[in-house]
C-alpha cells in the first residue's frame, strides 16, 4: 500500500502524507516510505526543495499505537530530514499531534492555516516526547515547551508561530507559501545546500549528543506499565487511571 503521494511543480517535490483511515499516523510503514522518498529526493537533482503536506484532516496524528515504528527509525527519518541537502518544507491544513510535531521541527521552513491545531500528547498517555526533542529543543521557545510538554494543552497556529514552531500561518496556507516557494526556485542548487547546512549545525550537535539516549528514554516510556495503561485507554476512547 502506498502510504506516500508524489507530484512535482516546477522542481519542488510535494510528498503527501496519506494514510487516512489513520489520520496520518506514524507507523513502521508510513515512516519507511517516507525515509525512501527522501532519499529520492536528495539523489534528483531536479529536485530543488521538498514540500511535506497531507490528506485529510490531520497532517499526523503522531505514533501509531497499533503498528508503531522502531525508535531508531523515527530517530533516523528526522535527522534526514535534518540533512537533507534541500529545503524541506511544511504545509499544513489541519490537526498535528505528538511525533507530527517532531516532523514540524525537523523542517526548514513550516506554514499552516490558521485553523490548524497543535498538542503535544505523549503525557497523556505516559511517555514523553523525547526523540522529537532532538529538532524541537534548538529550535522552539523553552518556556512555551514547558507548558506544552507538561500540560498536553491543544494550541492555535498563531501561537505555533509565536513559539517558533511554524515560520508562517494565514487563512490560505498556499497563499503564504506562495512567494517562499518562488524564492527557493530561484536560488542556486548549491547555495540552497550550504545556506541549509549553516542554519542546521546546531540541530545536528544535538543530534549527535543526545540522540542515543532519548531514543533509548522512548523506548524504556513505550514498554512501562503507565504507557501500556495509557495507550490502552487511548484506544478504548476512555480516560487513563491516573486522571483525577
Amino acid at each position: 500500500m502506498t502510504l506516500i503521494g508524489r507530484t512535482r511543480t516546477r522542481g519542488v517535490e510535494t510528498l503527501s502524507l496519506d494514510a487516512v483511515d489513520t489520520r496520518n499516523a506514524l507507523s513502521a510503514a508510513l515512516v519507511g516510505q517516507l525515509a525512501d522518498a527522501l532519499t529520492d529526493c536528495a539523489e534528483d537533482t531536479d529536485v530543488r526543495a521538498v514540500l511535506l503536506t497531507h490528506t485529510g484532516g490531520t497532517f499526523c496524528a503522531g505514533a501509531d499505537l497499533r503498528d508503531p515504528p522502531g525508535p531508531d527509525a523515527f530517530t533516523g527519518l528526522l535527522r534526514q530530514i535534518v540533512e537533507l541537502p534541500k529545503p524541506v518544507l511544511a504545509r499544513v491544513t489541519g490537526h498535528v499531534r505528538a511525533g507530527g510535531l517532531g516532523l514540524l521541527a525537523a523542517c526548514d521552513i513550516t506554514a499552516a492555516s490558521t485553523d490548524s491545531t497543535f498538542a503535544f500528547t505523549e503525557v497523556r498517555i505516559g511517555v514523553a516526547p523525547a526523540v522529537i526533542s532532538l529538532p524541537l529543543l534548538p529550535r522552539t521557545d523553552p518556556r512555551a515547551l514547558s507548558r506544552y510538554y507538561l500540560t498536553g494543552e491543544r494550541f492555535l497556529a498563531p501561537e505555533a508561530a509565536r513559539i517558533g514552531l511554524l515560520t508562517a500561518t494565514g487563512e490560505d496556507v498556499d497563499a503564504v507559501l506562495a512567494p517562499v516557494l518562488d524564492g527557493l526556485r530561484r536560488s542556486a542548487p548549491q547555495g540552497l545546500a550550504e545556506t541549509k547546512r549553516l542554519l542546521t549545525a546546531r540541530v545536528l550537535e544535538t543530534f549527535d549528543r543526545d540522540a542515543a539516549d532519548l531514543t533509548a528514554l522512548s523506548a524504556r516510556l513505550f514498554s512501562s506499565a503507565q504507557a501500556r495503561e495509557g495507550m490502552t485507554a487511548f484506544l478504548e476512547r476512555r480516560d487513563p487511571a491516573w486522571v483525577l
